[in-house]
């Protein structure tokens, strides 16, 4: 269905998408959220919620555009957070039906965390919308109403089911085999019961060969995800897991069928007169055996004895790589990528499976028990301790945001820059990533870098703050860091006009706290900076600065400096500026400035302000208007008879006034009735009354 472009008003003052393009964008992305159906695996509940809610607001989103009305301004914000939080839903939704069903059990509490996440940003989103202006169905509006109840109580729901089912797959990767036998009790060693294992991944969909190799796959996409950022016990837990996946995926290989039907309980301890046969094999028999390759070391193609993962999460024989780095190399031989650090892994789980595969085919234990070159004793007692998945997710970013705010302090200035591009991109999203950087103090080291003039550097400092800033913890923290005045210079002196703008929109984040207004606003050079970023900024500059500087005049021992800093004749200037979008947000700000004597009598000086104030009365969003009205009956009130005239002098203002009595929203009407009775008491006594 074609749909007509929005008015000239909206579309011209929101300074968003154009709405009909964002309302067909809602509708598309939410449609393919809402045909997704629910595993029937893992995350059930949390993937019908999810998906039951993303249904009931296309309906909303389907009705807005069938019915072709204006959207107001007002609305817009609102709309575009929730396009970014559906766009963020179905990438969270598409991440976890895509990806290894073992490493999202393992993760079961992050997945959960992050889907109770996006109910409550949608309430949040749905906490701005103005649904008494928009045009939509009673049905309609009353499931808005209760979409926006239900999220708000949205609960965090982890399945019990699948904490026991993790808890499983722990115990039975590191079960010690003194309940197997004799033998198993004079090694020490663990054994993998194949049943159990069988039944785990049944119960997460695992039922066939190419299951189990897809399975494999998946989980060898997720390594490059997790190394170098710090997650090395993500990613040794995804080796163990590929190890076990591995392992199970042979035997059902080496039983012939897709399904393990007749594996026993334990696996049999080898007869100690097989073994014995076997007294003069050796290592250099070893290529007789038919090994999986996953058990082979990708240098030398031997058997591991003691397999070890490096920081790029490939697994080698530990003697062989430590030739390999011995001799000089700093790189991944498989991968060819750099690795970050030098810090060999042991893979537990991998080393366990390769014994237990030995003891099954009779390869002597004076090989596979035997110490390595180092003098090192390669057999190991104990799997590795497993940690929660939202632990392990939070201690990963904990490493990496040390790891970086280490490189801010020692680094280079190329690797500082490069930290604080990574810094800016970690912060980016989540609350809790905001929270954990600061926490590794790197909030005053970002602050030391906003002096730099390198382009670059500066931008990705003062973006970071702002990412940072976010969080209103952070907030008190950055305020604490002295960051205000460095933030000022970059405001006002900033290398790039993008360092500008975000020094501006870190100002208006601040600014949401009443302290820091007061802090801010007393700074010198904090307003006449935003005023400068009004006259030469970019549109989106342009924005961040009125918005800032209608934070800033909230406080009302702020409004006289905003004027004095000459940001009314820019302000007048803007209103007829289409290419800026920022109309909406200059009367807001002009409406403030009415609240300070300097400020009325500096609007009511340009002869321009109520000519585009009138216009603007009819092609105006909603907001607009109602601010247009505000400031006009300001300087009615304030410039009395002589303002009338102006006023009157326009043929078009009383019937724009009279227009918005019949159709405006309620604090339009009122507004345009009592500016109406004032305009009528100038013309009864000019002996001229309106009719």
């Amino acid at each position: 269905m074609d749909h007509p472009p929005p008015p000239p008003g909206p579309a011209a003052f929101s300074g968003f998408l154009p709405s009909a393009a964002l309302i067909e964008s809602l509708v598309h992305v939410s449609a393919e959220v809402a045909s997704m159906e629910p595993l029937p695996f893992l995350q059930s509940r949390n993937l019908s919620s999810t998906v039951r809610r993303i249904r009931l607001i296309l309906s909303f989103f389907e009705d807005i555009r069938d019915s072709n009305a204006p959207l107001p301004p007002s609305s817009i914000l609102c709309l575009t957070e929730l396009f970014s939080v559906i766009r963020r839903t179905k990438s969270l939704i598409d991440d976890f039906t895509s990806g290894s069903m073992l490493w999202s059990l393992i993760q079961t509490e992050l997945f959960s965390q992050q889907f109770h996440s996006c109910a409550k940003e949608i309430g949040r989103a749905l906490d701005i919308l103005p649904l008494s202006l928009l045009d939509l169905t009673t049905d309609i509006r009353e499931q808005v109403k209760l979409l926006h109840k239900q999220a708000r109580r949205a609960d965090l729901f982890v399945d019990p089911r699948e904490l026991r089912l993790r808890e499983e797959l722990f115990q039975v990767m590191a079960k010690d085999t003194g309940d197997c036998g004799d033998h198993s009790k004079s090694t020490g060693r663990r054994f993998l019961d194949c049943k159990k294992v069988e039944e785990i991944m049944k119960r997460v969909g695992l039922r066939s060969v190419s299951d189990y190799q897809e399975e494999i796959s998946k989980l060898e996409a997720e390594i490059p995800k997790q190394a170098g950022t710090g997650g090395l016990v993500a990613i040794s837990n995804i080796n163990n897991l590929i190890a076990l996946v591995s392992y199970s995926n042979s035997v059902i290989s080496r039983n012939g069928s897709e399904l393990v039907k007749q594996e026993p309980e334990q696996q049999p301890m080898p007869n100690p007169k097989d073994l014995s046969r076997s007294s003069t094999w050796s290592a250099s028999s070893a290529v007789s055996f038919d090994f999986p390759d996953e058990f082979r070391c990708p240098i030398t193609l031997d058997l591991m004895r003691d397999p070890v993962i490096v920081s790029s999460g490939h697994t080698y024989d530990r003697s062989s790589i430590a030739r390999w780095l011995n001799s000089g190399h700093h790189t991944c031989p498989k991968s060819g990528k750099k690795l970050v650090h030098m810090a060999l892994i042991p893979n537990y789980a991998l080393k366990s499976l390769i014994d237990q595969w030995c003891r099954e085919n009779n390869v002597p234990s004076s090989f596979w028990d035997r110490e390595d070159g180092n003098g090192n004793d390669s057999r190991y007692s104990q799997a590795m301790d497993h940690i929660s998945a939202a632990r392990a997710a939070s201690e990963a970013v904990r490493m990496t945001a040390e790891f970086l705010v280490g490189k801010l302090a020692t680094g280079s200035p190329d690797i500082q820059r490069q930290a604080a591009y990574e810094i800016r991109l970690l912060a980016k999203t989540g609350m809790d990533n905001r929270r954990i950087i600061a926490e590794a103090g790197a909030i005053p080291f970002l602050v030391t870098m906003l002096g730099s003039r390198d382009p670059r550097t500066q931008e990705d400092a003062i973006t970071a703050l702002f990412n940072l800033s976010i969080l209103d913890s952070n907030k008190i923290l950055i305020m604490a860091a002295g960051a205000i005045d460095a933030i000022i210079t970059v405001l006002r002196t900033g290398v790039a006009m993008e360092a500008r703008k975000n020094a501006a929109a870190t100002i208006f984040s601040l600014s949401m706290v009443d302290e820091c207004k007061v802090a801010i606003g007393a700074r010198s050079g904090a307003i006449a900076g935003l005023v400068g970023l009004l006259r030469e900024g970019t549109a989106p500059g342009k924005r961040d600065a009125a918005t800032a500087l209608y934070n800033l005049a909230v406080y009302s021992a702020n409004k006289a400096g905003v004027v004095a800093a000459g940001a009314v004749p820019l302000l007048v200037d803007l209103l007829t500026d289409g290419n800026a979008g920022v109309t909406d947000d200059v009367l807001a700000l002009l409406a403030l400035l009415c609240g300070c004597d300097e400020g009325m009598k500096e609007i009511g000086d340009s002869r321009l302000v109520v000519p585009i104030l009138v216009d603007l009365l009819r092609f105006g969003s909603p907001k607009g208007k109602e601010n247009s009205i505000s400031v006009l009956l300001g300087l009615c009130r304030d410039g009395g008879e002589e303002m009338g005239k102006r006023l009157l002098m326009n043929p078009r203002s009383v019937p724009s006034l009279q227009s918005l009595v019949a159709t405006g929203s309620p604090k339009a009407r009122r507004k345009a009735q009592a500016l109406l009775r004032l305009l009528n008491r100038c013309c009864s006594l000019s002996h001229n009354p309106i009719a």
